[in-house]
């Protein structure tokens, strides 16, 4: 199965998710063969939707946008419009091509307000004296570079997710790291006393139930004489993640030392499921499924209920903080001279019968990156 560096999203909650620029792209969360339900095949890749028509031409240095006296041009919105459909079709397991961003043609106006703002944002964290550091960028690129056989696969694992190529990817992860550290200093002048916070808890209890959860990470082997030696490896002191990484046959996890996150029940197969919410926690357990031998561990577990307020009080502060930044934020942009030009963007041409829209076509806007 091929990799894909997917897109992740910025952890400032509703700040980021409305101004961020392009935030750092991650190797691949690849749903777990365990994770899959039990009467579906493992790693299937969804079909790619039907291409629409593409659009005409255009000339890539026409401006679109100007922000705060700065003019960017269609080549600048087609980067940014590309990682984000790059983004969508990662999510859903697929990698970014031309025809699967020209599904989405018809969002193009509504995104160029999206790109106006991640300039905007953009901007006034660099006038805030915030730069990337160049020396964590080149430290990124060669962890991720890393985690594939050859330059070529990484190269290509970058252009499905939507990178021309590694300068491309290295100025997402600089724009990225500017905007995050600007983001998280707004946030951070917001303090909220512990009275505020119960008040809040306790008129939102709701929204701090949970569900059960257990914390999993495995190494998945077609064979049990195989998963006997892994068990017996780590019981010599072998790291796990270093197994999953050169043994595993889930390459999601595989390349994340093998965890799989939290699941919930019923996220998993049954065997795989049981294991997960009845077995010991922090020890090995031995487990075979409908997709081989799971060599697994549980590292925490979660039971249902309603969350105590020691438990979300630091979930609760980002969020009030985060509410009160996208306030100060939104002031900022707004104090920018933002202008687009929805109109110079090319029409996109009416559907042929060809293009008709598929359960798979897209109806809502790409995300921003």
């Amino acid at each position: 199965m091929k990799k894909y560096l997917l897109t992740a999203l910025l952890a400032l909650t509703s700040l980021a998710a409305a101004q961020a620029t392009t935030p750092a792209p991650t190797l691949p969360a690849t749903p777990a063969p365990a994770a899959a339900p039990a009467t579906t095949a493992p790693a299937t890749t969804a079909p790619a939707p039907t291409a629409a028509p593409a659009l005409p031409e255009t000339d890539p240095t026409t401006v679109v946008a100007t922000v705060g006296g700065t003019d960017y041009t269609m080549a600048d919105f087609d980067r940014s419009f590309r990682m984000a459909v790059a983004r969508s079709a990662n999510s859903q397991g697929m990698p970014y091509s031309s025809d699967m961003e020209s599904s989405f043609n018809q969002f193009k106006p509504q995104f160029l307000t999206t790109f106006s703002r991640q300039q905007a944002t953009l901007q006034l964290a660099k006038k805030a004296g915030f730069k990337s550091d160049d020396a964590a960028i080149d430290t990124q690129l060669t962890t991720d570079q890393g985690q594939f056989p050859s330059k070529e696969e990484f190269d290509t694992a970058l252009q499905g997710s939507g990178f021309a190529d590694e300068a491309d990817y290295r100025q997402s992860l600089q724009e990225q790291q500017i905007v995050a550290a600007y983001l998280k200093s707004i946030q951070t002048r917001f303090k909220f006393s512990d009275s505020l916070v119960a008040g809040f808890y306790s008129l939102n209890k709701a929204s701090f139930t949970r569900k059960a959860e257990a914390c999993v990470k495995h190494i998945l082997v077609p064979t049990e004489a195989e998963a006997q030696q892994i068990v017996k490896d780590l019981a010599a002191g072998g790291d796990f993640a270093k197994i999953a990484a050169a043994q595993s046959k889930d390459p999601g996890s595989a390349v994340q030392g093998g965890d799989l996150g939290c699941l919930a029940p019923g996220d998993t197969v049954p065997e795989f499921d049981k294991a997960s919410f009845e077995g010991p926690l922090n020890q090995v357990q031995l487990v075979k499924s409908q997709f081989g031998y799971h060599v697994l561990v549980v590292t925490k577990r979660t039971d249902a209920g309603t969350a105590p307020l020691s438990e979300v009080d630091s979930q609760i502060r980002d969020q009030l903080a985060g509410e009160a930044a996208q306030k100060y934020l939104d002031a900022q942009v707004n104090r920018l001279k933002v202008t687009t030009y929805a109109d110079r963007l090319p029409a996109a041409p009416a559907p042929t019968d060809d293009a008709a829209p598929t359960d798979a076509a897209p109806t809502t806007a790409p995300s921003a990156p």
